[in-house]
């Protein structure tokens, strides 16, 4: 009867092992929990504190109701917004200065605004101080035509940006 019981105690003493090695990983477990509760909770305050001025700058009310909801029912709700986080380049409106800008965005629009006619990204590149790269042309394109989804621009012809008409009309207009 002594090897039964010698095989009870190895079984015993196996389950033992992973019952511990449990035990450690549930511990590990508890503590990436906490620790991804607590970095939710951040963005959740987070979040609700862009709001209210997320919602002035745009002008757009219901910034704050969609990014509000955003915490509500499924983690991907409102995903297609196109509003993550800080606006940093708002949306022209009339009397609003280059100064509302960064300052990155501020140079290529002095860029263009200071052209004989129609610029390409690869002409603004090496005016704000970038090399002539693929990479840095590309960058350079998406924030121009940022600007011209923000009503900051035109692009008469694809590639081919000029200050927006309504910006002009607009400083032409005042006293």
């Amino acid at each position: 009867m002594g090897s039964l019981f010698e095989v009870i105690e190895a079984e015993e003493a196996e389950v033992r092992g992973r019952v511990e090695q449990l035990e450690v990983q549930l511990v590990e477990l508890s503590e990436r929990l906490g620790a991804e509760r607590e970095r939710l909770s951040r963005l959740v305050i987070t979040r609700e504190t862009v709001v209210e001025p997320l919602a002035r700058m745009t002008g757009d009310s219901a910034v704050d109701e969609s990014v509000s909801s955003a915490g509500d029912g499924s983690p991907f709700a409102g995903a297609e917004r196109q509003v993550v986080g800080v606006l940093s380049v708002p949306k022209w409106q009339p009397g609003m200065e280059t100064s509302a800008l960064p300052r990155v965005y501020q140079d290529i629009l002095e860029i263009v605004d200071d052209a004989p006619g129609p610029v390409r990204a690869k002409q603004v590149v090496p005016r704000i101080g970038l090399p002539v790269e693929n990479g840095k042309i590309e960058v350079t394109r998406s924030k121009l035509k940022r600007l011209v989804v923000r009503g900051w621009l035109d692009e008469t012809t694809p590639g081919l940006f000029t200050p927006s008409r309504a910006r002009r009309t607009h400083s032409s207009n005042s006293p």
